[in-house]
């Protein structure tokens, strides 16, 4: 048993184009950081929730659920207090509820050195995400596992680490704009004609034949979601034209990532993904909305002990 424990997970992309709730892509540079600190009595009291507008109720919580859910699962009863340090925005579609979920569930393991399997601490951390953004891990298990992730089933769980295209960038472009994802899921079609479903489906598994066959072109050309992506683009003014622009800037793929509203696109190219960005930026300016852009390397490592 060790006296304090630190763990940090990764942002993510949620969907990535077609995968709605089933692919998602960790990205390397920010994420959140949970460290846990044994303390007295029993439970967790949230001593720094990472964000003035984050609860301070374990209850509600992401880390300190996620936590929690992994002492239930090892009969943990100590006390502990528990400190978010908050790397990635709030309700911005880069997997930020999802990231301190699995924080909270890799640095609770290693508190107690429970060494759960990625199964478990993937369930223990859904059990936080179901709580504030929905029963869906195409964050989760990408900020854990590392790398783009296809979650094959929740029950059991089933999450497959694929490959990822040889030399894939990432630009993400944050419009100054909040959207939280309950709110974005609820625009989402009941059902689907059945010529969009085969599409979305070919699409999907043609982006697992691109990774899997390192073929970049495939996994950009595939990334064409005719599901969710229609629906939420009135949601977030500004998109569609920053879409555009990221292609006709030379992007492989452009789309929303996660429930928004951020966006991201593709690239092979470094010097292509500094045009696609500042292409994206200013569509989004000419549209009366303030960006800002990064651009990112896949993290292949997942959540780690710091």
């Amino acid at each position: 048993m060790r006296q304090t424990a630190s763990a940090f997970a990764p942002g993510s992309i949620g969907n990535v184009g077609p995968g709605l709730d089933i692919l998602g892509l960790a990205v390397a540079g920010r994420g959140d950081t949970v460290t846990l600190t044994l303390g007295d009595g029993g439970g967790i009291v949230v001593a720094d929730p990472g964000h003035r507008e984050l609860p301070t109720n374990p209850r509600r919580h992401t880390a300190a659920i996620a936590a929690q859910a992994v002492f239930a699962t090892i009969g943990f009863t100590s006390g502990v207090s528990l400190r978010l340090q908050k790397g990635l925005p709030l309700s911005g579609g880069q997997g930020g509820s999802a990231a301190s979920a699995v924080a909270g569930a890799v640095a609770a393991d290693h508190l107690c050195d429970a060494r759960l399997d990625a199964a478990t601490l993937l369930q223990c951390a859904l059990t936080a995400e179901d709580a504030v953004a929905g029963r869906h891990a195409d964050n989760l298990a990408p900020s854990l596992l590392g790398g783009l992730v296809l979650v094959r089933s929740l029950e059991p769980m089933d999450a497959i680490r694929l490959p990822v295209p040889m030399g894939l960038r990432i630009i993400l472009v944050h419009p100054n704009q909040q959207l939280h994802t309950r709110d974005a899921r609820r625009v989402l079609p009941g059902s689907v004609a059945l010529g969009v479903a085969l599409a979305q489906a070919a699409n999907v598994a043609a982006m697992v034949a691109g990774a899997c066959l390192d073929d970049a072109a495939l996994f950009g050309r595939a990334l064409d979601d005719r599901i969710a992506e229609p629906a939420r683009a009135g949601l977030l003014p500004g998109f569609t034209a920053a879409k555009r622009a990221a292609l006709d800037a030379g992007a492989i793929a452009c789309s929303i990532s996660g429930a928004g509203p951020t966006a991201f696109a593709l690239t092979v190219d470094d010097g292509t993904a500094a045009s696609i960005a500042h292409a994206m930026v200013t569509a989004y300016a000419a549209e009366g909305v303030a960006a800002e852009a990064r651009i990112a390397d896949v993290d292949l490592q997942g959540a780690r002990i710091v």
